[in-house]
C-alpha cells in the first residue's frame, strides 16, 4: 500500500476559481478539485519502506465500528484567535459495507439549513427543519493510508488523520447553509471563508470518557503556513438534542482549569493503520503562573523501559484566547475545556528545517484530560501521532 510523502514548497497558493453552485438540498460526492495549485506542501506517492508491517484489517474494522452510527452534533467555527464565528447543527450518518479487505465506511453529513429562527434551543427534529446533504469520501483500505495517513488508537478511541481533501469543509462553508448560494444572498455575519486549497487540514478526534460522545477538531492552515481557522464538531451518538460547548469561561479564565500538575501516560504510533507503537512514556506536565504574570510550562517525559528522561521548559504569555510561547508555539483556547496548539508560523518551521506538531486537548472533567498530538517532519509528512491521558494531581 502506497503512502504519501511531501516535498516542501514555500510558494503561495494561487486562487482557484469555480462557478459550481450546490443547492442546500442537493447531494454531492466530494472529490479533489483540478487543477491542483501550489501550496506550502506538495505531495507525491511513494512505495512503503522495506520492513513496514502490513495493513491491519482488524484495525480498519475497529476504526469503522468506532465511527458507525447516527451522530447528533454542533459545528463550531473559530478564527485564528479563538473567536467564535458560527455554530450550526449537524447530523452525521455513518455505516459500512463489505468484508475484510473490501470493508468501507460511508458517511453522509446533514447540515441544518438557515431559517427565520436562530434559537439554538429550537427542536431540530420537527418536520419543518430542512437539511443540506453532503457525501463524504468513503474510507477503506486504500484511502485510509494513501490519503488520510491515519494515526489510530483503538483502545483509547482516538485518531488523527490528514483530511482527504478540503472538499467537504469547503462545501459546508461556501455553499448553501454558510456560504453565498445561488440566490445571491450574502454569507452570515462574521463568517470567515477558508482558503480554497489549504496547505494542511488535520483532524484530531477524541472520544468522551463519560458518555457516547466525541470531539473532532480541525486545524486548517492557509497556504503560507499560518492558521486560517479552527473547526470543532461536538457529536453524540443519540437521538436527543445536539451537545453544546460550555462557553462560560472567557479570556484568561479559560486557562485556569489547566493550571496545576498533570500526571499521565503517552503512546506514540506511526502514521498508517499498522498498529505499530514507536514508544510509550510516563509524563508530568506543570502549568503555573509566575509572579510576573508569565505562564510557565514544564513537561517531563520518562520513556518506558529505557529510563530516559527529557524535560522541556517553556514560558509564555496569555492574551485573551491566545497563549503564545517564546519558542513560536501557541495554544488557542476554546470553549468547553478545549485548546488547539500549533506553531505561530509553520512556514518558518519548514524554512528552518524543523519538524512541527498540531495538538488538540480536551479537558472534559476537572481532573481528567486527553490530548492528541500530530507530528510532521521537516518535509511536511505526517509521521506519527501521540495520545496522552492525564490526571490532575
Amino acid at each position: 500500500m502506497a503512502s504519501i510523502q511531501c516535498s516542501v514548497s514555500v510558494a503561495s497558493l494561487s486562487n482557484l476559481k469555480t462557478t459550481t453552485t450546490i443547492r442546500p438540498s442537493s447531494s454531492v460526492r466530494l472529490t479533489p478539485p483540478n487543477p491542483k495549485p501550489k501550496s506550502l506542501f506538495r505531495c507525491r506517492a511513494s512505495s512503503p519502506t522495506l520492513g513496514d508491517p502490513a495493513m491491519s484489517v482488524d484495525n480498519l474494522r475497529r476504526f469503522i465500528h468506532l465511527n458507525t452510527g447516527n451522530w447528533n452534533g454542533s459545528f463550531y467555527q473559530f478564527d485564528s484567535c479563538g473567536n467564535l464565528l458560527q455554530r450550526v447543527t449537524t447530523k452525521l450518518a455513518a455505516s459500512s459495507y463489505g468484508e475484510d479487505e473490501l470493508m468501507s465506511l460511508i458517511q453522509t453529513l446533514y447540515i441544518k439549513q438557515p431559517s427565520s429562527s436562530t434559537s439554538i434551543s429550537e427542536d431540530d427534529n420537527n418536520n419543518d427543519t430542512e437539511w443540506g446533504e453532503y457525501k463524504i469520501k468513503e474510507t477503506n483500505m486504500f484511502t485510509i493510508d494513501k490519503y488520510q495517513q491515519i494515526g489510530f488508537f483503538p483502545a483509547e478511541k482516538a485518531y488523527a488523520l490528514r483530511y482527504q481533501t478540503a472538499g467537504m469543509l469547503e462545501s459546508v462553508l461556501r455553499q448553501g447553509v454558510l456560504g453565498e448560494d445561488d440566490t445571491g444572498e450574502e454569507s452570515p455575519k462574521n463568517l470567515k471563508i477558508p482558503s480554497r486549497r489549504p496547505s494542511v487540514v488535520c483532524e484530531n478526534c477524541l472520544y468522551s470518557l463519560e458518555r457516547d460522545m466525541r470531539a473532532r477538531a480541525f486545524h486548517i492552515l492557509e497556504p503560507k503556513g499560518t492558521i486560517d481557522m479552527l473547526i470543532v464538531f461536538l457529536e453524540e451518538r443519540s437521538d436527543g438534542s445536539p451537545p453544546l460547548l460550555d462557553s462560560t469561561k472567557d479570556g484568561k479564565d479559560k486557562f485556569v482549569p489547566f493550571l496545576g500538575k498533570w500526571k499521565g501516560h503517552s503512546v506514540t504510533k506511526r502514521s498508517g493503520v499498522y498498529g505499530s507503537t514507536i514508544s510509550e512514556a510516563d509524563t508530568v506536565v506543570l502549568h503555573e503562573i509566575a509572579n510576573n504574570g508569565q505562564l510557565i510550562q514544564d513537561v517531563t517525559s520518562t520513556s518506558e523501559g529505557k529510563d530516559v528522561t527529557t524535560n522541556v521548559h517553556w514560558t509564555g504569555t496569555i492574551s485573551d484566547n491566545l497563549v503564545t510561547f517564546d519558542g513560536g508555539y501557541q495554544m488557542i483556547l476554546l470553549p468547553g475545556g478545549m485548546y488547539m496548539g500549533c506553531p505561530c508560523d509553520v512556514a518558518k518551521s519548514v524554512a528552518e528545517s524543523k519538524s512541527f506538531h498540531l495538538e488538540f486537548c480536551w479537558l472534559e472533567t476537572p481532573n481528567k484530560r486527553q490530548r492528541l498530538v500530530r507530528t510532521y517532519d521537516v518535509q511536511g509528512l505526517a509521521v506519527s501521532s501521540t495520545y496522552f491521558s492525564e490526571t490532575k494531581l
